[in-house]
């Protein structure tokens, strides 16, 4: 039995019942959370400049300290992403408190603490630390995101978060494809192997730091080529804490006529609602975290309910006959529900036993133009995941732990209009129909038949052991074992068959192989990785090496000319296994310092990728080739599970300068040598027929150079400021596009040409005025150039230029943000507001007309009269929303 079945069902039981969920988590009083960690050092000296042995530093609030060598060394692992008060003692010096020392996740904090001579007994200083200018153990780009700094930017979810840090352009990292991410939720693999993206949504409320590396990256990240994302979340206190944050708001604009339906401000037309308790538990040593969201979005592309899905028109005399309320309904809204749970135990010695769950369930709906005076027809679309483990993090001695995690990764998505295949209600409407003279071709009767169901039920153990050897050497190596059964396909179809000379709707569950219906399958991933983080006072070198290994435990045909056994006379096939893949990848960096006040760094890294496995799975029955006539071509793509791992290769060369005390800059140059994409081949049959076939054949390349500026705070403004330049291009910006080009006649062979998402320039600048615990205004400006497309003269065959010859329009987006501290009993209350696209952007990058290039007009107005009155082309509008803040302090 799947050791996963009972929780599956359990998830089943609790879809409507979210909460419930919630209340059975809580049940489990031996399951506690799981850590990312930090490492604190630094030298303790007299105000003489000598060494003091044996000086005493305490991390207040985590029973972790650490004593002095005979140089004045002192070295703090295991210290979780966080902010801490650091206290230095020894006999006959005064005490001092350090206060705000931030530790990030992976990184190591230096400290350099010089203590006088004490003249009174008792006496203390206290001073506040500052994150420095330029930190030289870092050996390639990464950006850290406290909850600080998410507190004041008009920010409020991790994907926002990731696409403000420099080189990342709507998910992709450095020009890479989507997909090309490892995202971790402390420290573990939250990603979907169906399609390589994140099953969770987290919302700022959970967060305590995120850590995006755009750049290189070490050996204990795998399953990625272009970038990490490491969210560390938030964990309890010792004594009894709580917050709640309500907003509301709508989409704001006056502009109808690109928007329809946006005509006034509806105040509640989005609503969010969180709270969050933490504090003790009532066992020894225990405190737990609970947060819960309930979060509603109507959207801003409206439909009018003229017709409802069981209308009947005649189509052969235009006589449509509407039977709806005419009533404006939402046609890209949402509905979501999430929350965190986490236990911590710290009752037995050098031992931590935490627990933590992490959930979402969404709703959503997505526009169709089509459909817009039959908006009850769309499909809506349920997803539900959950990633929720035990984390054991054992500390052997002041210099040796290890942390072993185990996790369950569940997700469901689910699209369809009835959620039976046998619901009445598809007979009674039937398939959408449409009619070109009746409102540019509107939707008049009857519903999307489409049918998807996508589930992952994965199992991660693994783990990491982290050894301080000496002064200068850190090691680090671990395991990790991922198992995962994937299910994907169609819930059933539904299809005409004629009876009687009548032709009548046949639901049915499956039918292979032209109607598989849910396909399964159960991939095997193990990895394992061993580094050393040399640090020899300022220079730091980090090299690493990660074996990936991965088993489709599926088959292939053995001879691929014939692949269905149809070709009288030819070598026959048989399904053979496919082959274990496996790679190497070695990892190095390099940091050191010119002076006090600058550093250069240098990394280079090999990084494999399975492709997303559904394209490994999906369609990779073969004998649906049975048919395939001789001397002709089919280009639906057959799935391959025998693919091999994609491969990025990737240089990076930094400095980081110190201009004045207060503002630092970054300069990173990096290239990108991509291959093994996944591409598309065609292979072609003992009867001369060709058939197109997923394989390891797309390539790419990206260079480029970003440069960063960030000006601490001067009085009550801090400011930062990031441009990159980069050119993304290969043979093809998607995995089926050769396919696409053979079938439209066009040349299919490769090109060097820029990527969809070649965004040349791009400009990133943030800006906080605040006096803290009395008001702040922030705002996030965004500026971009246009991304490629293909242009066309004229309309038909062989219209278009060269593919992505064209540039779509930059582009600006500001977000702005004010918030205003009231103090009211014990009570801490924010009001605050915000503004999203404040100057009402109505086009990023999105949808243009291939004559013109833009998305407002089109060359042949009369052929494109549906498409110009389509809002969903164009970008979001102004969004703004007011709301408050409750702390507990």
């Amino acid at each position: 039995m799947n050791p996963f079945e009972n929780l599956y069902s359990m998830r089943r039981c609790c879809k409507h019942h979210i909460w419930l969920c919630f209340l059975l988590l809580f049940l489990f009083p031996m399951l506690l959370t799981a850590q990312t960690t930090g490492k604190l050092s630094g030298i303790v000296k007299d105000d003489g400049g000598e060494p003091l042995i044996g000086a005493n530093i305490l991390v207040e609030g985590a029973t972790l300290g650490a004593s002095t060598d005979a140089d004045g060394f002192f070295v703090i692992l295991n210290l979780r992403s966080g902010t801490y008060t650091i206290r230095c003692e020894y006999i006959g010096y005064q005490a001092k408190i350090i206060e705000n020392v931030r530790i990030s996740a992976d990184k190591t904090t230096s400290l350099t603490i010089e203590l006088s001579s004490e003249t009174v007994a008792g006496e203390e200083v206290v001073v506040t630390a500052e994150k420095p200018l330029v930190e030289f153990n870092v050996t390639s780009s990464v950006a850290s995101v406290s909850k600080e700094d998410l507190e004041q930017l008009p920010l409020q979810s991790l994907d926002e978060v990731v696409n403000l840090q420099a080189g990342v352009v709507d998910g992709h990292f450095r020009g890479g494809r989507l997909g090309e991410v490892q995202y971790q939720l402390e420290g573990v693999t939250v990603n979907n192997p169906f399609d390589n993206s994140s099953i969770l949504e987290l919302d700022r409320s959970v967060i305590e730091e995120v850590q995006v590396i755009s750049g290189t990256f070490d050996a204990k990240y795998g399953q990625a080529m272009s970038g990490v994302v490491n969210t560390v979340l938030r964990s309890g206190s010792e004594t009894f804490d709580w917050s709640a944050e309500v907003y509301s708001g709508d989409y704001y604009t006056g502009d109808s006529d690109r928007y329809p339906g946006n005509d006034s401000y509806q105040p509640i037309d989005i609503q969010s609602l969180q709270l969050t308790l933490s504090g003790p538990v009532g066992l020894p040593k225990t405190t737990f975290l609970l947060n819960g969201r309930r979060f509603l979005n109507d959207g801003y592309l409206f439909g009018t309910r003229r017709f409802v899905p069981t209308d009947s028109s005649n189509f052969e005399q235009s006589i449509f006959l509407p039977s709806g309320d005419y009533e404006e309904v939402p046609m890209n809204d949402s509905r979501e529900y999430s929350g965190q749970f986490k236990i911590t135990n710290r009752s037995v010695s050098r031992v931590e036993l935490s627990y933590q769950g992490v959930l979402n369930d969404l709703e959503r709906r997505f526009y169709s133009h089509a459909f817009r005076f039959n908006p009850d027809g769309i499909s809506t679309q349920n997803t539900f995941s959950l990633s929720h483990g035990v984390d054991v993090t054992h500390t052997l001695s002041e210099k040796l732990f290890y942390k072993l995690s185990f996790r369950h990764n569940f997700f469901q998505r689910e699209r369809f209009v009835y959620e039976d295949v046998f619901d009445s209600r598809y007979e009674e409407a039937g398939p959408a129909r449409a009619d070109a003279n009746y409102e540019n071709g509107a939707v008049v009767q009857g519903v999307e038949f489409g049918r998807f169901e996508q589930e992952t039920n994965a199992g991660v153990a693994k783990l990491d052991v982290t050894w301080q050897a000496d002064r200068l050497n850190l090691l680090e190596g671990g395991l990790e074992f991922q198992r995962s059964d994937l299910s994907f396909g169609s819930p059933g179809y539904l299809r005409f068959v004629t009876i009687n000379g009548v032709q009548e709707l046949l639901p049915i569950e499956s039918d292979p192989p032209d109607f598989p219906g849910i396909l399964n399958y159960d991939p095997i991933q193990v990895a394992g990785y061993l580094q050393d983080r040399l640090e020899w006072r300022d220079v730091v070198v980090r090299g690493g090496l990660r074996m990936e290994y991965f088993d489709a435990r599926a088959t292939v045909p053995s001879e691929l000319r014939n692949p269905a056994n149809a070709i009288a006379g030819a070598p026959q096939s048989v399904p053979v296994s496919t082959t274990v893949k496996t790679a190497l990848a070695p990892r190095l960096g390099l940091s050191f310092p010119l002076s006090s006040s600058a550093s250069v760094y240098a990394s280079y890294g090999h990084f494999y990728q399975m492709p997303g496995l559904g394209n490994l799975y999906n369609n990779a029955d073969y004998t649906v080739l049975k048919d395939l006539q001789a001397a002709t071509a089919r280009f639906d793509i057959r799935g391959n599970p025998d693919l091999k791992p994609e491969k990025t290769v990737q240089y990076e060369f930094g400095l980081k300068q110190a201009l004045t005390a207060r503002l630092g800059l970054e300069l990173a140059l990096f290239y990108k040598d991509i291959r093994d994409l996944l591409g598309v081949e065609f292979i072609t049959t003992f009867n001369v027929a060709d058939y197109a076939r997923f394989t390891n054949v797309d390539y790419g390349s990206v260079y480029g150079f970003t440069v960063s500026l960030d000006q601490r705070r001067i009085g009550a403004l801090s400011t930062t400021l990031d441009y990159t330049l980069q050119v993304a291009q290969g043979n093809s910006s998607d995995p089926g596009e050769t396919a696409s080009r053979a079938q439209a006649g066009k040349d299919p062979r490769p090109r060097d040409i820029p990527f969809n998402w070649d965004q040349r320039h791009t400009l990133n600048a943030t800006a906080i005025y605040a006096d803290p615990g009395n008001y702040s205004l922030s705002a996030i400006l965004k500026i971009g150039s246009g991304q490629p497309y293909t242009p066309a003269i004229g309309s038909g065959f062989n219209a278009d230029l060269e593919t992505n010859s064209g540039r779509k329009s930059s582009f600006a987006l500001l977000d702005v943000r004010a918030e205003k501290t009231f103090r009211v009993g014990g009570q801490r209350l924010n009001l605050f507001g915000r503004a999203i696209n404040l100057l009402n952007e109505h086009f990023v990058n999105g949808f243009v007309f291939s004559e013109t290039g833009s998305p407002d007009y089109s060359q042949f107005p009369l052929r494109d009269r549906a498409a110009l009155i389509n809002p969903g082309r164009f970008y979001q509008p102004r969004r703004v929303e007011v709301g408050l803040r409750i702390q507990a302090k």
